[in-house]
């Protein structure tokens, strides 16, 4: 006899569509999210009470919350301070910085790139001035750890490194919990907030780089990773490689471009018109404020202590080498023995000690495929911080190195040494602790002049 009983439905079936989809996005991402949630824990527990107000440097919701009010320059009336603001003063005809006493037709603007703006401007749709850029920025700093670990994963998976989930997931949690990036993400502040973001978009930028496979994603995230931190325009290095000579033979590759340039080419103009959008609208927004395309305000600080050097060097000069070499490398922390005291130099501190993995770098045991385009991706990268005006004062280490801090460690990713080796152990373990240190201790300036 027939059983009159219903079949039984295959399990989930009858589960809604949309949360059918996620439960399936979660299987598949329950690491990163994992990671996430580790990190934006960690990060918001240890930004302590400034978790729970706005920074004292929130130019970027200045910045939206202006847009917003149909304006491009932003009112001097409502503005927090006056540290790393752009005042713009029209003299016969040519923009020039304002000095002394401010005149009513002085124009200000935020003296920084824009797409961290652009980001948040939903957010101040919603809370107008008052949004919480820190709070923002330590989720910002649990995505982009998130996304390291996604591409870790992604370049694991394509053969491009040997190393396992565990070893992924430990990497991550060194950029989190072992650099500079510890302390920057915590804080909010206009200075903290875009690099943190630059990290996250540099993930985003990389993994549609590799091997020029999405050559107009790749554009994309450049150039939201340029218009957030400027030094990152040297980055394009890394598709530019991958483009023309991906490797093993890249010697025999660039000599055999004269007459196989078309696939190359074809790269190089979606990556081109993937970034174009952007750039454009940002050299045009940069027209219209400082008169050049490439001035993002910096030559435009009002009172600000940097302006004699610019105004005797520019912005970037040899003349300026000599301290930032000491700033990123050379400067130790200040040990006192009466009364008892460790503390460090707000110009910097070692990278040696602040990312000791470096000396790993040094002795790489395997050279695969994306040694030289990462490494040729973090000189170039690096030397901007090199010649520039301001060393990064203040700080807790030479920040500017965060930049490039996900291209040395996916060198270091890709370069053979075991995690479980007794002196990597070692030297993470320096790193996780000095950066602790760093985000404990850190009172950045404007904490020292509101004396919190």
């Amino acid at each position: 006899m027939e059983s009159t009983h219903p079949p039984t439905p295959p399990a989930g079936a009858g589960a809604h569509p949309v949360w059918s989809a996620v439960r399936l996005w979660l299987s598949a991402y329950r690491v990163e999210v994992m990671l996430f949630l580790v990190a934006f824990a960690v990060l918001s527990s240890f930004s302590s009470q400034r978790f729970f107000r706005q920074s004292a440097a929130p130019h970027f919701i200045y910045q939206a919350q202006s847009w917003l009010e149909g304006r491009l320059d932003v009112d001097p009336q409502v503005l927090p301070n006056l540290e790393d603001w752009a005042c713009v003063r029209v003299v016969d005809g040519h923009k020039v910085r304002c000095e002394g006493r401010l005149l009513r037709d002085d124009r200000w603007f935020v003296s920084f790139p824009s797409f961290p703006a652009v980001v948040m401007l939903p957010f101040v749709a919603l809370h107008g001035y008052q949004f919480n850029d820190t709070s923002f920025g330590v989720f910002v700093g649990a995505l982009a750890v998130a996304l390291f670990y996604s591409l870790l994963r992604f370049l694991a998976q394509e053969g491009e490194t040997e190393r396992n989930r565990n070893d992924n997931v430990v990497l991550s949690l060194v950029l989190a919990f072992g650099t500079l990036f510890f302390y920057c993400a915590i804080r909010g502040e206009v200075w903290f907030g875009a690099q943190v973001m630059g990290v996250a978009l540099t993930c985003l930028y990389v993994r549609n780089a590799v091997k020029a496979r999405r050559p107009v994603l790749a554009g994309v995230f450049f150039s939201m990773a340029v218009l957030t931190r400027t030094p990152l325009v040297f980055a394009g290095l890394f598709f530019v490689l991958e483009a023309l000579c991906p490797g093993p033979d890249r010697l025999a590759q660039l000599k055999a471009l004269p007459t196989a340039w078309k696939p190359a080419l074809r790269k190089l103009v979606l990556f081109g018109a993937g970034a174009g959008p952007l750039a454009l609208l940002a050299a045009a927004y940069n027209v219209y404020r400082f008169g050049k395309p490439g001035e993002f305000g910096h030559s435009y600080f009002y009172n600000n202590r940097v302006n004699a050097d610019i105004d005797r060097f520019g912005l970037f000069n040899l003349e300026y080498l000599s301290r930032n070499i000491q700033a990123a490398f050379l400067k130790l922390p200040q040990v006192s023995l009466s009364p008892p005291r460790l503390s460090y130099d707000p110009h910097g501190l070692s990278l040696l000690l602040t990312l000791p993995l470096l000396v790993f770098l040094m002795v790489p045991r395997t050279r695969p495929r994306l040694h030289w385009p990462l490494w040729l991706t973090v000189a170039v990268c690096a030397l901007p911080g090199l010649f520039y005006q301001n060393t990064g004062y203040m700080q807790f280490g030479f920040r500017f190195s965060l930049d490039y801090t996900p291209y040395l460690l996916l060198l270091f990713a890709i370069g053979g040494w075991s995690l479980r080796n007794r002196a990597v152990v070692t030297v993470l373990a320096l790193g996780v602790l000095v950066n602790f240190w760093g985000a404990v201790a850190f009172r950045g300036y404007t904490e020292f002049v509101r004396n919190w």
